[in-house]
């Protein structure tokens, strides 16, 4: 029975007493609810019209007026075109605090744009990396990160820390990390996971971009198979996405003092190390900024947040973009698990954008200022 997993990402991590989301087919699921009756499995029917729910989601964009950018609504989700249009846009009205520019092209060839946002205050500023959409699917990233992007800009003149955060760091935003998967999850499938290089041997597309980092590659929670979700790839940094954000990031990590990377869902606030069960040597201070944000994140709507080590926390892995900013020396790495727990998953309504985002920004505030008073 071939089902897609979407929570945890492979069958590795499925034991005992473990809740497992999955997507099944129509005609598999005539064979497999008899089959989970007789195994004495419970389960429950989340969504039980997807392709319904997709197009949902997906089939308004028709009659939604494309309106001009200067009415930009973040409150709906984004192709990639309107993404990049929005940046080059940003790029022209505001370029007192927002410059656009690439770091590389992906496997198909578009170009991987990254906003540098901030005051032009001093010459030398640290600065904090965020990146979203590293797994096509999670479309709630890419709307966050453009999220940001609109509150710094609208409220830095009228929110002190706002304003402080803008003068004394630099943000690296990348809203769409995995440009060709998310280009593919908007235009042939709307789950797919992984970036779209092709696999000589094998007919399968795509490389896991969180299981293809210099880090423990390929060992425990990744998988060897190109036909896998959690493909580590050939090699590590095979995937030009990986490789630009890497070379990116090992050219200023004198000046990164935080990475934060955005995935969904989960309801999380993770931290090093994902690969192993170990404690970080800054351990306190890094526990101290997640409890914080979580709580800040929490103070919005009530949305409770779990936090600690990934490990431990959500399931081991290996070859992740956080382990790697970490032992690269930024002593801050985080990946956040947005909304929710799986009632709706990978399709969390348009409905949902704002209160997601609007509590998120708390916690990234949060954790910037805990950054900046230095633990």
């Amino acid at each position: 029975l071939q089902v897609d997993l979407w929570q945890p990402s492979s069958t590795f991590h499925i034991v005992k007493g473990t809740v497992t989301d999955v997507r099944v087919p129509q005609n598999t699921s005539r064979s497999l609810l008899p089959y989970l009756q007789q195994a004495n499995i419970q389960y429950t029917i989340l969504i039980s019209d997807l392709q319904k729910a997709v197009e949902n989601q997906t089939g308004l964009r028709s009659h939604r007026n494309r309106r001009s950018i200067s009415e930009y609504n973040y409150e709906v989700y984004h192709t990639l075109e309107e993404i990049q249009d929005w940046m080059h846009h940003l790029n022209k009205t505001h370029s007192d605090l927002v410059h656009m520019f690439s770091i590389g092209k992906s496997y198909e060839g578009r170009p991987l744009f990254v906003l540098k946002l901030g005051k032009r205050s001093r010459p030398y500023k640290k600065a904090v990396w965020i990146d979203c959409g590293i797994h096509a699917r999670e479309w709630i990233g890419p709307a966050f990160c453009q999220w940001f992007v609109k509150e710094a800009l609208q409220t830095h003149q009228t929110d002190p820390a706002m304003r402080k955060m803008l003068t004394q760091l630099y943000f690296y935003i990348m809203p769409v990390f995995n440009v060709d998967g998310y280009h593919f999850s908007w235009t042939n499938d709307r789950f797919w996971r992984k970036t779209r290089s092709k696999n000589t041997r094998f007919r399968c597309h795509g490389v896991d971009a969180n299981r293809n980092w210099k880090v423990k590659w390929c060992d425990e929670g990744a998988s060897f198979h190109p036909c896998d979700d959690t493909y580590c790839g050939p090699f590590p940094e095979s995937e030009p996405e990986v490789k630009a954000v890497a070379h990116f990031l090992r050219q200023h990590r004198k000046q990164i003092k935080a990475y934060l990377s955005f995935h969904a869902y989960a309801q999380m606030l993770l931290y090093p190390y994902s690969y192993k069960y170990a404690t970080i040597p800054n351990f306190s201070c890094v526990e101290s900024a997640a409890y914080n944000a979580v709580n800040a994140l929490q103070s919005a709507y009530g949305i409770r947040y779990r936090y600690g080590p990934a490990s431990s926390t959500l399931y081991v892995s290996s070859g992740s973009s956080m382990d790697w900013a970490y032992k690269n020396g930024i002593p801050y790495a985080f990946a956040f698990e947005l909304r929710d727990t799986g009632h709706f998953g990978f399709l969390l309504p348009e409905t949902l954008i704002k209160p997601t985002c609007t509590e998120t920004m708390l916690a990234v505030k949060n954790i910037t200022l805990h950054l900046l008073k230095k633990c």
